[in-house]
């Protein structure tokens, strides 16, 4: 039996079809210069909650180009929940509001992106968003579309108004990777780089797991609350999974509080320096027409900023010992206190003093992973923006503020002085070439 080149070309689409059907095509990581970096820029939500259009949208994004926050890398305008209307179109489309969006959403994104910004919106898994606007449940495809005709650059996709288990049949995972084709098909099709999905799906299903192939960001906690308590356990549940951010995705740990009042000056450098150094989004939830001299310092910190920017290494800091509590204990409210990490300039070291009462915080140096015995290094205090001489072997911060944080950059100096006893910083099994134990 012969086929012909028509016929035998028939029966090969019919079987790559059959293929197709029984191996869908993976979803593509959105990855490839979306995102390497953890987004930095403004977030409507903690700040004004759904009382928001278009006038405060312009005016936030013209404060942070006149308060100096754009020239310190915040370049994303994001436009949380209720910006739209609360049904969708006749024809099955998202409405932004007409009585506070009265322009359109192409003029307020030409204008954002005129002041040099990119601009963020927001949707939802669900049948609805939080606040029972129209979620992109069996619409990602039409959304995805329309949130790029719209000239937006940036998604924050939500977890609320779930569908029922016998209409999703899906995991969490299946939930969210609708969007994912929609946005990935569409950058395809368009030509246009693909929207940066930041998933906000609350670290209930660990999405530090899984979300690195959908999204360049996930939330590892429930929202944040403008007090200690809640930055210090936000801090105690992120200290276990620093291992999952990376130049692929970064954990989320929801909005900058920076400037609320409910936070003292030494608690609002702990919160920042946290979320900058363990790579989190830095994204300023906090009404700009009303910030302080300290609030633009802190959040304008080019040292801290640097580390969370940083374009060589992309991996948070992590804890080398817990403190207060025991190692590798969850402790809401006395999270790890010992912290570093590599940077493209040297070691970074976060130091948080948890208690109430100013401390006094030691340690040997080479309790981090990324410091050399038999060295010595010069030390760079990332807030006062000092070099404070050399450290040998240990380091003590004195008088740390209650609840406070000491940031520090060390870069190696050369060799430690000869003829420091003991010949080893940690004694345990320091030996003498003769075999003798020096310990």
């Amino acid at each position: 039996m012969s086929l012909t080149v028509t016929a035998l070309s028939v029966w090969l689409a019919a079987l790559l079809a059959l293929y197709l059907l029984d191996n869908p095509k993976p979803v593509q990581p959105l990855r490839e210069g979306v995102a390497r970096l953890p987004v930095m820029g403004y977030n409507t939500w903690n700040a004004y909650y759904c009382d928001i259009d278009e006038a405060l949208i312009l005016k936030t994004a013209n404060l942070m180009k006149s308060l100096g926050l754009a020239d310190a890398g915040y370049d994303h305008v994001n436009i949380d929940d209720c910006y739209s209307e609360k049904t969708r179109s006749a024809s099955g489309d998202i409405v932004a509001n007409k009585d506070r969006f009265p322009s359109g959403m192409n003029n307020l994104t030409d204008q954002i992106h005129a002041l040099g910004f990119k601009a963020g919106i927001y949707s939802d898994s669900g049948w609805f968003t939080c606040q029972l606007y129209p979620g992109s449940y069996s619409n990602e495809a039409r959304d995805a579309k329309l949130f790029q005709d719209w000239g937006f650059d940036y998604l924050k996709y939500d977890n609320c108004a779930v569908p029922f288990d016998n209409i999703t049949r899906q995991n969490i995972i299946g939930r969210y990777e609708p969007m994912t084709t929609a946005i990935s098909d569409l950058a395809q099709m368009s030509g246009k780089p693909p929207l940066a999905l930041s998933l906000c799906q609350w670290g209930r299903e660990q999405p530090w797991l899984w979300a690195r192939k959908f999204g360049q960001s996930w939330r590892t906690t429930d929202d944040i609350e403008s007090t200690w308590d809640s930055i210090a356990s936000i801090i105690n549940q992120n200290s276990f999974i620093t291992w999952a951010s990376d130049f692929y995705g970064h954990n989320d740990m929801d909005i900058l509080e920076v400037g609320n009042g409910a936070l003292t000056y030494e608690e609002t450098k702990s919160h920042f320096t946290a979320w900058a150094m363990m790579k989190s989004p830095l994204l300023i939830g906090t009404d700009l027409s009303s910030a302080t001299k300290d609030t633009l310092e802190i959040l304008t910190n080019p040292e801290i900023i640097a580390i969370n920017q940083d374009p060589v290494v992309g991996t948070s800091i992590s804890p080398f010992r817990w403190g207060t509590n025991s190692d590798w204990v969850s402790n809401k409210t006395h999270p790890a206190q010992y912290w570093s990490g590599e940077s493209q300039n040297g070691t970074v070291f976060m130091l948080l003093n948890t208690l109430d009462e100013s401390s006094t915080l030691f340690f040997n140096l080479t309790e981090s992973p990324w410091i050399r015995a038999g060295r010595q290094y010069s030390v760079r205090d990332l807030w006062t923006h000092t070099d404070n001489g050399t450290a040998i072997r240990n380091f003590t911060a004195h008088d740390v503020a209650p609840h406070g944080v000491v940031a520090l950059l060390l870069k190696d100096a050369g060799d430690e002085p000869k003829g420091l006893w003991p010949p080893c910083a940690v004694w345990e099994w320091c030996m003498n070439e003769n075999g003798t134990r020096i310990d």
